[in-house]
């Protein structure tokens, strides 16, 4: 009879990219070698996957458990359908010479709607409310981004300073090193970096972190420097192709991940949100024709 299970993810891939960091270092290199081969792996037994990935069966079997199934042939199963959904075909490369603009728009658009999908099924629920609860009781937010994530931190100050905590934004090494200097216990340091290992982003979560304030990292799936270092982390996912790197597709990944905190923490300071937004208006108002 065939192994059924009772809660089959999403994507099983992306399920993968979320946990690859809680993995031992044997279950990382199956994990690297389902992630590169995942159209052949429907084609090999548990003990031929062990084989390429010189471990036992009984790790691969661990992994399968670890992403919520029975063992080997559900995993399998699931692979299989997600390797050959046509879904899967979004993410071919763009070819000015066969694709019309419509159809440019209808790879860029499904795209994009793909990222968030993956996004949110690889989101920690537990880790999540972690760092709900420590922004809403957070004496000053500072968010550090340089490069593509400067604008990412830009918006996550222009939606928290509705909030009524006390935040700024510094897109600046130098700015966000000399501000993380000054913090206390109590205040939160949030960096944005795709990679996860920014110099600059690191050096002030670093500095921030040894002035006592607690650390969030938004960044990529996967083993990074940024991941180690910060007391907290959300992730994003997202595929890379010759004209979309995977950083230009997780900034919408990104900002969705923004708008959620935002909410989150504003629905817990419901007054002080909607009088803050209603100054804003106002002084708003005044720049307008």
């Amino acid at each position: 009879m065939a192994e059924t299970t009772p809660h089959v993810p999403a994507s099983v891939l992306a399920q993968l990219r979320a946990i690859y960091t809680q993995l031992s270092g044997k279950e990382q290199q199956i994990a690297d070698y389902i992630l590169q081969h995942a159209s052949k792996i429907v084609h090999l037994s548990i003990t031929e996957l062990a084989d390429q990935c010189q471990c036992a069966d009984a790790t691969v079997f661990r992994l399968c458990r670890r992403l919520g199934f029975r063992g080997y042939q559900a995993f399998k199963i699931a692979l299989a359908s997600e390797v050959t959904n046509p879904k899967q075909s979004i993410y071919q490369e763009i070819n000015l010479d066969d694709d019309d603009i419509g159809s440019i728009a209808e790879k860029i658009f499904t795209a994009n709607l793909e990222t968030l999908r993956d996004t949110l099924q690889i989101m920690n629920k537990e880790e999540l409310l972690k760092i709900v609860d420590c922004l809403e009781h957070a004496t000053r937010i500072e968010f550090y981004g340089t490069g593509g994530s400067a604008a990412i931190a830009q918006d996550a100050y222009h939606k928290f300073m509705r909030t009524g905590i006390p935040c700024i934004h510094h897109s600046d090494a130098h700015y966000q090193v000399m501000s993380a200097s000054l913090l206390s216990e109590g205040a939160v340091a949030v960096g944005f970096s795709h990679s996860g290992s920014n110099k600059d982003i690191l050096a002030a979560l670093q500095v921030a972190k040894q002035r006592g304030a607690k650390t969030i990292g938004i960044t990529s799936y996967g083993k990074s420097p940024l991941v180690r270092q910060a007391d907290m982390c959300l992730y994003t996912t997202s595929r890379e192709t010759v004209f979309r790197t995977e950083a230009l597709s997780s900034r919408l990944a990104q900002l969705c991940l923004i708008d959620l905190l935002y909410v989150a923490v504003s629905l817990r300071r419901q007054d002080d949100t909607i009088a803050n937004i209603q100054h804003i208006r106002e002084a708003i108002s005044l720049k307008r024709l």
